[in-house]
Order: structure tokens, then C-alpha cells, then sequence
């Protein structure tokens, strides 16, 4: 990883923590919002740490697994990350599913957190 530039760096190992701590326990990703992030869950919005935790806590499965299929990640002009994920996911016995997620991280007190968060399965209906 050391000839990877800094931010991919950075944006992996995010990455690779947050649904580490999603699939094992998702109750700890309190500490990786502030009380300013946003979530846009499948076009739902929640705004702050409270409400965010809230969200994930309450969706209906007991296991998840994540399987990620492609990850990028961009410095912006404000020195935070912004990083998209492709993957696939495996909640208790429903069919494997595509997704899609967005963060944009920002280092706040030497620590990167989450400032904005979207996700949206990828489905399509062609009706």
C-alpha cells in the first residue's frame, strides 16, 4: 500500500473498518459520525449521529455479509476523502443483493469521520 497515494490509503482502510464493524457489529459505528453527518439510506435522510445510529440499528436482519467488489477514492479541494464502494451484500437467508455507497470523510481532530453517507441497493425494476 505504500505506493498508493495518501488518500487511497486512507479511503481503504475506512472502507475495510466500516463493514468490518457493520457485519460484526453495527451498533459500533457510532464512532465513525459526528452530530453534523448526514445518511441517505435507499432516498430515506437522516441527519446527525443520534438519528443515523438509530437507522442502522433498526434494519430488519439479524446477519449481514459484505463482499466488495470495487472501491474509489478522491481527494477533494477541502482535504477531506470521498470514496464509492461496489459490492455485494447477504442479509440472513435473502438472495445476495448488489449495492452501491458513498462517503465523503473529513479529518477532524486527527481522527476521519464521516461526514456524509449514501447507500442504495442496486436493484432495477424494468416494468
Amino acid at each position: 500500500m505504500g505506493d498508493k497515494p495518501i488518500w487511497e490509503q486512507i479511503g481503504s482502510s475506512f472502507i475495510q473498518h466500516y463493514y468490518q464493524l457493520f457485519d460484526n457489529d453495527r451498533t459500533q459505528l457510532g464512532a465513525i459520525y459526528i452530530d453534523a453527518s448526514c445518511l441517505t439510506w435507499e432516498g430515506q435522510q437522516f441527519q446527525g449521529k443520534a438519528a443515523i445510529m438509530e437507522k442502522l440499528s433498526s434494519l430488519p436482519f439479524q446477519k449481514i455479509q459484505h463482499s466488495i467488489t470495487a472501491q474509489d477514492h478522491q481527494p477533494t479541494p477541502e482535504s477531506c476523502i470521498i470514496s464509492m464502494v461496489v459490492g455485494q451484500l447477504k442479509a440472513d437467508e435473502d438472495p445476495i443483493m448488489g449495492f452501491h455507497q458513498m462517503f465523503l470523510l473529513k479529518n477532524i481532530s486527527d481522527a476521519w469521520v464521516c461526514t456524509n453517507d449514501m447507500f442504495r441497493l442496486a436493484l432495477h425494476n424494468f416494468g
